[in-house]
């Protein structure tokens, strides 16, 4: 597994251009869908995995740090990248992919657009107090179950439904 140290201090290893408000996104999956890249962000705490999970800038309902794809970046590493400016993550970041969600994107009221989201796990070594978006969101650590049913897209929810299993934690877990 191949992990990408993230933010000993901001950007360190995560250097990107910055993204236009418009942008328009120009990957996309096999069924032409836009491609936007995401982190589950999680560590190990009394015996379970627990998720950390941030608020919508728009509605604040819980959700993971997701956003488009970077120049020069891989997905997982925009999504890591995603998870510093939103959550104020740091962390290894493993860049096999955990599995995708497809949602629909506000874009304007009355205007959405259906993405898929690829989802990376970054198991998370430190919070900071200061980071981009702060004062735009909340973060909160839930048990991967609990941030399963926090969720509302149910792909999403089964893939933090089977966090453990996915990072190879399950039997780790059970032997605690």
């Amino acid at each position: 597994m191949k992990l990408l140290q993230t933010g000993q201090r901001p950007g360190h290893l995560i250097q990107a251009l910055p993204v236009p408000k418009d942008l328009v996104p120009t990957a996309e999956d096999r069924d032409g869908l836009p491609i936007q890249c995401g982190a589950v962000c999680w560590r190990k705490h009394r015996g379970s995995v627990e998720v950390l999970l941030i608020t919508s800038r728009d509605t604040g309902r819980w959700v993971i740090p997701k956003g488009w794809p970077m120049t020069g970046l891989t997905l997982g590493g925009a999504a890591a990248r995603e998870a510093w400016e939103e959550a104020g993550v740091r962390g290894a970041l493993s860049e096999a992919e955990l599995g995708a969600f497809c949602y629909d994107k506000v874009l304007k009221p009355g205007k959405a657009l259906h993405c898929r989201v690829n989802v990376y796990g970054l198991r998370v070594a430190a919070l900071a107090d200061k980071f981009p978006e702060r004062k735009m969101r909340r973060r909160k650590w839930f048990d991967h179950a609990k941030a399963a049913r926090k969720v509302a897209e149910p792909e999403l929810r089964g893939l933090l439904m089977a966090l453990p299993l996915l990072l190879g934690l399950d039997s780790a877990l059970a032997a605690e």
